[in-house]
């Protein structure tokens, strides 16, 4: 039998920034890492960014359509989780069709999480990015509230 993840147990509105005016990768990825030390999910965001840093010298985390999938699969995780923040201004990042990004979606995985629950987590979330109404209104939205729906209202 499959196993299920409930995106609510995962998701959460305290891990969400809409219209974030970081101008780079970098800027994000420390906006994102921050707020999930201070919100209890990672014990140091120092130690997990440099994670998410390792991951992203394996492959590319855009994936086109203005996303990014960036990860860290950390000893520095707490509560496998994912932050999730929109752009005001589109930033460059390495992507599959050489688009910036404007949208970005961090896993913050536990390592003893790093199979199953990982795998399932992004099976759940791309299935969500397969979606081009998902998509569109993804990048419009405006306020912290509205984004968690669309997450939880599509799964």
């Amino acid at each position: 039998m499959d196993k299920e993840i409930d995106l609510t147990k995962v998701i959460n509105k305290s891990l969400m920034i809409v219209q974030s005016k970081a101008s780079s990768k970098k800027e994000i990825l420390i906006e994102l890492s921050n707020l999930l030390e201070k919100e209890g999910y990672v014990k140091s965001s120092e130690e997990f960014l440099k994670d998410v840093y390792l991951r992203e010298e394996e492959g590319i985390t855009g994936i086109g359509s203005n996303i990014a999938i960036p990860h860290g699969k950390s000893d520095a995780v707490i509560k496998t989780t994912v932050a999730i923040a929109t752009l005001e201004n589109e930033i460059y990042w390495e992507t599959l069709d050489g688009k910036g990004v404007k949208v970005i979606i961090l896993f913050a995985v536990q390592d003893t999480d790093a199979t199953t629950t990982h795998i399932l987590l992004l099976q759940k979330v791309a299935i969500l990015l397969a979606d081009d109404d998902f998509l569109e209104s993804l990048k419009v939205v405006s306020s912290v509230d509205e984004l968690y729906q669309l997450f939880i209202d599509k799964y």
